[in-house]
């Protein structure tokens, strides 16, 4: 952690160590860090029990995060969301699959998983398909008309 000069620190009510399980699980070359634990010190300030989990860092392919339970002040909402690019459909089906389970689907890729954590679920060549400007008009006309995306009809766009 000493190298990382910006990892992300997602606030959650009490769900920081069962969030940090859900998504390495379903990301490749994900893994678990440390887990700190809420001391009796601060009780009138943070309202958490001495020994509950405060803080768990993980790893999702080489990006670390740290998540926190924070307590219910915060909400995630859209204005933050992670993008997954993927480079074919059954990739995109997948992390779709994974990560609406429980969740919610949004238009134009976007989705919130079952803890209100947006994610875009992107096929890594989109940005190439919006670079030409007659293309990217047929392109954007077709993406908002999905939920989740479909790379062929985007590629026929």
């Amino acid at each position: 952690m000493k190298n990382l000069k910006i990892t992300p620190c997602l606030w959650f009510d009490s769900q920081a160590e069962e969030a940090a399980h859900f998504y390495v699980s379903i990301f490749k070359n994900s893994k678990m860090g440390y887990i700190s634990y809420y001391t009796k010190e601060g009780f009138e300030i943070h309202g958490k029990k001495a020994g509950s989990v405060l803080t768990v860092s993980f790893e999702l392919n080489g990006q670390v995060f740290t998540a926190m339970n924070g307590g219910p002040i915060f909400k995630f909402n859209e204005a933050i969301s992670f993008q997954v690019f993927c480079d074919n459909q059954q990739e995109i089906d997948y992390y779709w699959k994974k990560l609406t389970e429980n969740g919610e689907e949004g238009q134009c890729g976007w989705l919130k998983d079952k803890y209100g954590l947006s994610w875009q679920i992107v096929p890594s060549i989109l940005p190439e398909l919006m670079l030409d400007t007659l293309r990217a008009e047929r392109v954007m006309k077709a993406l908002l008309q999905m939920t989740k995306l479909d790379i062929q009809k985007l590629e026929e766009a």
